[in-house]
């Protein structure tokens, strides 16, 4: 299992989290999302590694920031 952490900007409410999970779970690969809301982190999970510039272009088009 492979994971990844991503913080991420401007996630307020529990519908900024439906948008960025349903944004990365669209991702090739990836199996699960865990964000905490109150951190910005979006924990990425995956059998396999998953490409992070996709993942990143996924948040972008769902309206919010990669921090970093």
């Amino acid at each position: 299992m492979s994971d990844n952490v991503y913080t991420v900007k401007g996630m307020t409410c529990s519908g900024c989290m439906t948008k960025v999970t349903n944004a990365v779970t669209s991702v090739a690969g990836v199996d699960d999302v865990d964000i905490d809301i109150t951190t910005g982190e979006v924990t990425v999970l995956s059998a396999t590694p998953v490409d992070g510039d996709l993942v990143r272009e996924a948040i972008n088009k769902a309206g919010y920031e990669v921090a970093g």
